[in-house]
């Protein structure tokens, strides 16, 4: 790790730890995102972490933009990542995975070599990280998906994905958290809220949590409250 501050404006610096994705990069950054929380304290405004990076955003009318520099460095001369955390909590996100639901999977059938029975089990057997949330309130960016289920994303995107809508594209899986456009491909739907306004995090999920997909049928699918509407390829 040869970590580097970057200017990103009166009011905040970016920290860039690593020029490689990697699931080990979460222990640093997440570590740096608690190490900032403790030492900015109320001059701290946004922590917007990301797969190699973390832009730290503070009040500049409480603290000058050199000092936030020095305190950031200081952090950085000690910081150690935080113990691996592969025994913590899994989220679970249970899917229900099906052609009506997840239109793409005949595609990924096509490119991947793979039966749908397998696709579906090596996607749903693996344990993944949120890398990122962005794109839209509550879209966590998760990876690493197996490298047999490695698949491009449409050239053009959708005009319109249904919430929860279950896909992949590249190594990276997710779940769209509200109706939006989108290019990924879509395997199924999960019926589980991810982004509620109403709620403290807003977010289901968050930057460094493990998450793994569960399938369901499509029963337990619709008493869960999911959304059975069919959507075409």
């Amino acid at each position: 790790m040869n970590p580097r501050l970057e200017n990103a404006g009166l009011d905040a610096w970016l920290v860039r730890l690593f020029d490689d994705i990697d699931e080990a990069n979460m222990n640093w950054i997440t570590a740096l995102v608690q190490d900032c929380e403790r030492a900015f304290g109320t001059h701290l405004t946004d922590l917007v972490p990301s797969y190699t990076t973390l832009l730290v955003q503070f009040d500049p009318f409480t603290l000058d933009h050199g000092e936030a520099r020095r305190l950031l460095q200081s952090l950085l001369a000690r910081l150690t990542p935080l113990e691996d955390n592969s025994q913590d909590e899994v989220k679970i996100l249970p899917v229900w995975y099906h052609p009506s639901v997840g239109p793409d999977l005949a595609r990924l059938e096509q490119h991947t070599r793979l039966s749908t029975e397998r696709i579906i089990e090596l996607h749903s057997g693996h344990t993944y990280r949120v890398f990122a949330l962005g794109f839209a309130p509550g879209f966590a960016f998760m990876g690493t998906l197996p490298a047999a289920l490695e698949t491009p994303r449409h050239n053009s995107p959708r005009p319109r994905v249904p919430a929860g809508s279950v896909a992949l594209a590249g190594r990276q899986t997710s779940a769209y958290p509200n109706t939006t456009p989108g290019g990924w491909n879509l395997m199924g739907r999960t019926p589980a809220r991810l982004f509620n306004p109403a709620s403290q995090n807003l977010s289901l999920l968050r930057v460094g949590d493990r998450v793994r997909f569960e399938p369901i049928s499509q029963g337990e699918f619709e008493r869960l409250g999911g959304d059975t509407t069919s959507m075409e390829a």
